[in-house]
């Protein structure tokens, strides 16, 4: 039987389904102790250290054309590259074209960013630091449910 994050992914070809299971091996490495939320109805995972948009760090967003790695709170992201695009207010997101992509420097760098974005909005929250440590959630890989995102 297939994971939810497994049904979302194998509706498109296997160019797009091999690129998603990748870039989420990827954030599963980066975020360590994420959890993941599969949305069915918004086909889309989004990883974060909370089940709230304020804990959310991105999303992997399948299409037929491609898959896009969107960054919640993209537009206050550093992108020396120019990697993030879209002309939302708050999200921004990358497209994935191939492997290499997904293990460009670049990449890395807006995930380690995303993740002091979640920090600095956690701190200024009110919530003390001991709270902000992403390893805290480590090996939950729940499947609770986010808004729908509008990108």
């Amino acid at each position: 039987m297939l994971s939810k994050v497994e049904k979302i992914f194998t509706k498109y070809d296997e160019l797009v389904s091999s690129l998603g299971l990748h870039l989420r091996e990827f954030l599963l490495s980066q975020l360590d102790g994420c959890i993941e939320m599969p949305d069915l109805s918004a086909n889309m995972v989004a990883y974060g250290f909370g089940t709230g948009y304020i804990d959310m760090i991105c999303t992997i967003i399948p299409s037929r054309k491609g898959i896009k790695l969107g960054f919640y709170k993209g537009s206050e992201l550093p992108d020396p590259e120019n990697l993030l695009t879209g002309s939302g207010k708050v999200h921004r997101y990358v497209e994935i074209k191939s492997e290499k992509d997904i293990r460009s420097r670049a990449i890395k760098q807006l995930v380690k960013e995303a993740i002091k974005s979640w920090k600095a909005r956690k701190l200024t929250k009110g919530l003390s630091a001991d709270r902000v440590r992403p390893d805290s959630y480590r090996g939950y890989r729940g499947g609770a449910r986010l808004p729908k995102a509008g990108f």
